[in-house]
């Protein structure tokens, strides 16, 4: 069973509306010229990548992979060795853009992430994403056992 745990977009929530703007103004130009396509290109790849992990509990793997126009995986498979360890880490993200007026605007969020570290406690790759603290708890243990490894 491989199971997907999608993170966040590549170019924020101000790049991902910008993206989706430009994809359908790609499709309403396309109607009228041919040169709308590279709008579309453009507009999808900027408003549809994002970053995700994939878990392979049978074969004990996993795959960080940025994900070109949201379906293009580009990443490679990690085997999960039991000297490998699993932990909790809250991470603070900050989004800023300007608006016209040279205005800062922040988008601020904060997530708990369940990381992969090696043998001497380096951090790999993050491999779930949760908004409270507990429900990350509770999934470390359960993927602990399943994964076969121990807790950072």
């Amino acid at each position: 069973m491989v199971e997907n745990n999608k993170f966040e977009k590549s170019f924020g929530p101000v790049g991902t509306s910008a993206g989706v703007v430009l994809f359908v103004a790609g499709l309403i130009l396309t109607y009228f010229q041919v040169t709308g396509l590279i709008l579309i290109i453009i507009g999808a790849f900027v408003g549809f990548s994002n970053t995700s992990t994939l878990i392979d509990y049978e074969k004990k793997r996993v795959k960080f992979s940025n994900n070109l126009f949201g379906i293009i995986r580009i990443g490679q498979w990690y085997k999960i060795e039991p000297t490998m360890k699993i932990g909790i880490k809250e991470l603070n993200l900050t989004w800023r853009s300007y608006s016209q007026g040279n205005r800062p605007l922040d988008i601020e969020s904060k997530d708990y992430r369940i990381i992969l570290f090696d043998s001497v406690n380096k951090e790999i790759m993050p491999i779930k994403k949760f908004n409270s603290k507990d429900l990350a708890k509770l999934e470390l243990v359960a993927m602990g056992s399943k994964l076969g490894l121990n807790l950072y």
